[in-house]
């Protein structure tokens, strides 16, 4: 239990830093904006400092495909539209149920707007009991916990594609404009460290899905909201670099990465920055994720993102390259995207209804294995149960 009277003496320390912070801050946004448009004068420059020295740099950076002061006004959608979207939640495995296993819930929303149509809100759960599916994860010195989280990002996208795909007709045939979309990054951060064969596992049946979405035109976004990414602000940090060659593993590697030359402007966040420039509506540039990882991306999935003032905060949105490319895609993907986040208050309403389809709550969870020991008892197994740790936790008398 949680003793409220002696956490009231800690919180005014807590409110005193973050005064200190919000000060320090105003000073870095100040001294930020104005690297952004000594940078715009020398962007190609930069972009070319870039290509010759990725290899030397302990940072990742964006890189900038339009002005730095690009600032264009997103069209509203067509009223006949379409919006697909997919979200998971799950039940991890515990050696103290009745049975070792675990449960992905992917919820699925489809919207038709305009078009006098029924949507689609429903969830679809999937349950792993197997030794093949529990266990194939040790080999790579994953957690099984772990493993089902990356599983559940695999569920989410070959649902999100099936739905969409299933819905679309073909290329080429007249069909109203739609967008399929994930809560949370495109760019998979988390296969950096992961054996070969295990990322094999995981991005390819998610690429898979990806280009199924190509071929029907259905474009992909990726929506974060309070994103703390510093992926622009690092393409800044060339222009800061006080050395003749941004070199960074041979001028600063006697430097600790906070104490680098280049670093006058962080922790200052992208969104930050973004948010002084941009009117509601409006997004900045596009962008080129530099993350290392992407290197294992088909060219065609190769992600672009820009941040987008959707009138409650500042947004970014992700999408793959073959997106970038279509600019019909493309304002149609970022139209249909703010549209949402007016009918959802400040965040896309299918985001927010397949989160909602998707979790699994206590009750739910009780459910889950009360039903999975009704159906073991009828298979005759004996000694069903959980341990005596669980049970006591359940039934505590303080």
């Amino acid at each position: 239990m949680l003793d409220i009277a002696k956490l009231a003496g800690k919180i005014p320390g807590i409110s005193e830093h973050f005064q200190q912070e919000i000060s320090a801050s105003s000073q870095r946004l100040e001294q930020a904006k104005t690297i952004v448009q000594e940078a715009q004068r020398q962007q190609d420059e930069l972009i070319e400092r870039y290509h010759t020295w990725r290899d030397r740099l302990i940072f990742s950076a964006a890189i900038p495909i339009e002005p730095l002061d690009t600032r264009i006004a997103i069209r509203p959608p067509s009223d006949r539209h379409s919006v697909f979207a997919t979200d998971g939640s799950q039940i991890a495995p515990s050696h103290h149920e009745i049975a070792y296993c675990y449960l992905i819930n992917v919820g699925r929303v489809m919207l038709h707007y305009g078009q006098n149509l029924h949507p689609l809100l429903d969830s679809l759960p999937e349950v792993y009991y197997r030794p093949e599916d529990l266990y194939v994860s040790r080999q790579w010195g994953i957690r099984t916990d772990e493993w089902l989280g990356y599983r559940r990002t695999v569920l989410e996208a070959q649902c999100l594609a099936e739905m969409a795909c299933g819905w679309v007709k073909p290329p080429g045939a007249h069909h109203e404009p739609n967008l399929a979309m994930v809560d949370g990054s495109l760019v998979y951060w988390f296969l950096d460290g992961l054996a070969y064969e295990a990322r094999d596992l995981i991005l390819l049946p998610i690429q898979e899905a990806w280009e199924q979405l190509r071929e029907a035109r259905i474009p992909l976004m990726g929506y974060l909201s309070a994103s703390r990414s510093v992926e622009a602000i690092n393409f800044l940090r060339l222009h800061n670099c006080t050395f003749d060659t941004p070199n960074c593993t041979l001028n600063c590697v006697d430097l600790d990465q906070e104490r680098t030359p280049c670093q006058g402007i962080e922790p200052l966040r992208d969104t930050t920055l973004w948010g002084e420039s941009l009117q509601p509506g409006q997004r900045g540039p596009l962008w080129q994720s530099s993350a290392r990882i992407l290197d294992l991306y088909d060219e065609a999935q190769r992600i672009y993102f820009c941040y987008v003032n959707v009138g409650t905060e500042i947004a970014r949105v992700e999408v793959p390259a073959w997106v970038v490319e279509d600019q019909t895609l493309l304002n149609q993907a970022l139209g249909i995207m703010l549209a949402q986040v007016n009918k959802g208050f400040g965040y896309p309403v299918a985001l927010a209804e397949s989160h909602n389809q998707a979790v699994i709550r206590g009750g739910d969870r009780v459910r889950f294995f009360a039903l999975l020991e009704q159906q073991m008892i009828r298979a005759g197994l004996q000694n069903v149960g959980t341990s005596y740790k669980e049970a006591r936790k359940r039934g505590s008398i303080a």
